[in-house]
């Protein structure tokens, strides 16, 4: 199971990749595992000197106590602290850490961040210009 997010590549150039654990619930892990995630509108904060995945849709698991539950919170990314400084100097030289993929590896959970940088609105026409010209050569043979 792999859950892309495929707005990401074509909202922003896409640069150095790592990966990294989460923390989340039972119920979490359940609905992961299931493949009901939503990375779409989702972005990697550093807080503390911690990565945090921000505004990641995980719903309600319909077995669990859903009383307090919040579907958007914050949730930690668990990587090294050598890593996490590395990250917080290409931040601050202009980069944005996004969330790219979540998938299983074993019995684990791991999301895949990438370092960004933001495509302007003639970057995100070539790419459609691009992937239009890709299908009609498919078409045409």
């Amino acid at each position: 199971m792999k859950i892309v997010n495929r707005k990401a590549s074509f909202d922003y150039f896409l640069y150095e990749r790592l990966e990294c654990g989460i923390s989340l619930t039972g119920a979490e892990v359940r609905q992961v595992a299931a493949g009901k995630i939503k990375l779409d509108e989702s972005y990697v904060k550093i807080i503390d000197e911690e990565l945090y995945l921000v505004n990641a849709l995980i719903p309600p698991n319909q077995y669990s106590d859903n009383r307090t539950y919040d579907p958007q919170r914050n949730r930690k990314l668990l990587i090294h602290k050598n890593e996490v400084v590395s990250l917080i100097g290409k931040t601050a030289a202009g980069f944005a850490l996004v969330a790219t993929a979540v998938y299983n590896k074993g019995r684990r959970i791991k999301v895949e961040i990438a370092l960004a940088k933001g495509k302007k609105k003639w970057d995100k026409r070539e790419a459609i210009k691009k992937r239009d010209l890709e299908m009609e050569m498919i078409v045409s043979t």
